[in-house]
């Protein structure tokens, strides 16, 4: 069993900057990809940024592209999701996931995922 962590939500105005942050437990930790996923009241959990194993493969959705970085460091079990440039319309539940399958792939969807944190709260004002 894999535990996952967030960290890092907040109220921020818009325009500001939050970085979360989201630890597993385990030593499989740099085997997988990792997702961070969102969820606004009302709405279905949708991607937001995904990394592969290594680091050395990223998709964004389209929101998300050119003001969210997704990292991770191995050495620390950790993923990282750092936003910038934040709008009201980004607030909503953040979610770190840990990808099914093994290998150099990505996930996009929720189904693809197999262990999930408990999410952190993002809220941007206006």
């Amino acid at each position: 069993q894999v535990q996952l962590v967030e960290s890092g939500g907040g109220l921020v105005q818009a325009g500001g900057s939050l970085r979360l942050s989201c630890v597993a437990s385990g030593r499989t930790f740099g085997r997988y990809a990792m997702g961070w996923f969102r969820q606004a009241p009302g709405k279905e959990r949708d991607i937001v940024a995904a990394i592969n194993w290594n680091g050395a493969n990223t998709h964004y959705a389209d929101s998300a592209k050119g003001r969210f970085t997704i990292s991770r460091d191995n050495a620390k079990n950790t993923v990282y999701l750092q936003m910038s440039s934040l709008k009201p319309e980004d607030t909503a539940v953040y979610y770190c996931a840990r990808r099914k399958e093994l290998g150099t792939g990505l996930g996009y969807l929720t189904n693809e995922y197999v262990y999930w944190g408990q999410g952190t709260q993002v809220t941007v004002s206006s």
